[in-house]
């Protein structure tokens, strides 16, 4: 499973396996202050359970990090950009949480994967020839990157294209190779790369220019892309991206659906918020939850970022809520 980053408050963080980008939180703050806790009244006691699932972010803490193809622009033509956009139109979160159990709990490869939702889903049915070429379709070393590059090589295949898959490793290392065109095309996340090319280009204490509608991020996107010589398809209604994961049965049992309800139900001392150690201070973490939620856990377990230990911890009943991330295979319902 990966580890990713994502906990700050422009969300430019790049997402990699066990953190092989800068460290859990890097995405684009400084991080702030720890929150105060605050904690009053009883809260919520964990309840263990097999069965994960997310709070809705009712309130919109969380900035869209939906799926959007990058391109380099000197290759950026009309089919080929139809071709990616194939496979936009046929993901959303629950097709990518199937697709990330069937490699990260199923143990399937990418390729296969990639090859078995091609087909269930007719991915490239009507893609039309472009003029073809060598194509180097670029992977973030993680099996949700890999995996959606397969499915960008099995469409630009069918639009005529000599494709190769090449896994690059973290975004400060592929993203330079796309500039250059060492590599044409990878899977990124909006409001991720967003802000990783607005920090790049203005520094890393820049304005944050991603949002939580899908709109204004991709218009900011698109303007740092130029900028650098990138071009973007069309976002998937998929994302990946902070979520906050309760079992099934602490979910059933408290009545809770949203963050919200959480906030308003399970505010108190019984309440075991699990993340990576610098979440008290990131605003897409805790503090993002005391300041847009108003909710105060009582006590923190310093875990991990969406790994197997706040999973763990979820499902035995020692943490209340955890940090996860919204695509994890782990959240599948079956």
């Amino acid at each position: 499973m990966r580890v990713r980053t994502r906990l700050a408050a422009g969300a430019v963080g790049a997402l990699t396996l066990a953190g092989l980008l800068t460290g859990c939180g890097d995405a684009g703050s400084s991080g702030t202050d720890a929150p105060q806790q605050g904690a009053s009244g009883a809260g919520c006691a964990p309840v263990a359970g097999d069965q994960l699932v997310v709070l809705d972010d009712d309130k919109k803490l969380q900035n869209t990090d939906n799926i959007i193809p990058a391109v380099n622009a000197k290759v950026a033509n009309p089919q080929l950009l139809a071709a990616l956009d194939k496979v936009s139109a046929a993901l959303d979160t629950p097709k990518l949480i199937a697709l990330n159990k069937a490699v990260d709990v199923d143990r399937k490869t990418p390729k296969a994967a990639a090859e078995e939702f091609a087909s269930a889903n007719g991915l490239t049915t009507g893609i039309a020839k472009g003029p073809g070429g060598q194509i180097v379709v670029g992977a973030g070393n993680f099996s949700e990157s890999q995996t959606l590059a397969e499915l960008y090589n099995i469409a630009l295949t069918a639009a005529g294209y000599q494709v190769k898959v090449q896994q690059i490793g973290n975004r400060e290392l592929y993203e330079p190779s796309l500039e250059k065109g060492e590599i044409q095309v990878v899977p990124e996340y909006a409001a991720t790369m967003a802000e990783f090319l607005n920090t790049k280009a203005n520094g890393k204490d820049a304005t944050p220019v991603s949002s939580p509608e899908l709109d204004k991020t991709v218009s900011a996107l698109k303007s740092e892309g130029d900028k650098a010589g990138i071009t973007f398809g069309t976002p998937s209604a998929a994302q990946d991206q902070n979520a906050f994961a309760v079992t099934k049965a602490f979910a059933d049992k408290y009545s809770l659906k949203t963050l919200s309800d959480l906030a308003a139900k399970c505010s108190g001392k019984d309440t075991v918020l699990a993340g990576p150690p610098e979440c008290p201070q990131r605003p897409k973490c805790q503090a993002g939850l005391v300041e847009v939620y108003d909710f105060k856990a009582g006590s923190f377990s310093s875990l991990d970022a969406g790994g197997p230990q706040t999973k763990n911890a979820l499902k035995t009943g020692t943490a209340s809520v955890g940090l996860v991330f919204s695509s994890d295979g782990a959240l599948a319902t079956s």
